[in-house]
């Protein structure tokens, strides 16, 4: 069931973007297909607003890719599965900073950005699940509550006590 979900995602996927991201969404690492698969689908239920390989323009004007970006109005999120070793046994001071560095510009440029270790992913979906259910219900239902009124909002917080 998971993998034609997955095949009708990223056949979606692969009709807009750039060469290069074609070809890293053709590559999709296991990472990224396992926390699609224990994370994302169990945690969400839907990938209308999810993006893989999502191309963002840099401070060099070139242009990097984020894992996933979920992109629905009025927030921009990258989503970041860090494995072990290349995203820290594996990298130089140099690249280091550089992934610091583009933390930093993501954060600059509106996004929020959330990151998962692999082996959390592998290990401990539930706890990754929760933390994506908990970002996208704080930043969605504070967006909802600006439309309310001010007797609205007492009146579910006065609920919400109870």
């Amino acid at each position: 069931m998971f993998d034609s979900y997955y095949e009708e995602w990223l056949a979606v996927q692969l009709k807009a973007g750039s060469s290069d991201r074609q070809r890293r969404l053709r590559e999709h690492g296991y990472a990224e297909r396992i926390f699609m698969e224990q994370v994302w689908v169990p945690a969400i239920g839907q990938s209308e607003y999810l993006h893989g390989e999502y191309e963002v323009s840099d401070f060099k004007d070139g242009v990097r890719l984020l894992d996933f970006a979920y992109v629905r109005h009025p927030y921009r999120i990258a989503i970041e599965i860090d494995g072990y070793g290349p995203h820290c046994r594996d990298i130089d001071r140099r690249g280091f900073a550089d992934r610091l560095l583009r933390q930093n510009h993501l954060m600059l440029d509106g996004w929020v950005v959330l990151r998962f270790s692999f082996d959390d992913v592998k290990e401990r979906p539930r706890q990754c699940q929760q933390m994506l259910q908990q970002m996208l219900g704080k930043l969605y239902s504070q967006e909802a509550g600006k439309d309310m009124t001010l007797h609205q909002r007492e009146i579910i917080r006065i609920v919400s006590y109870q």
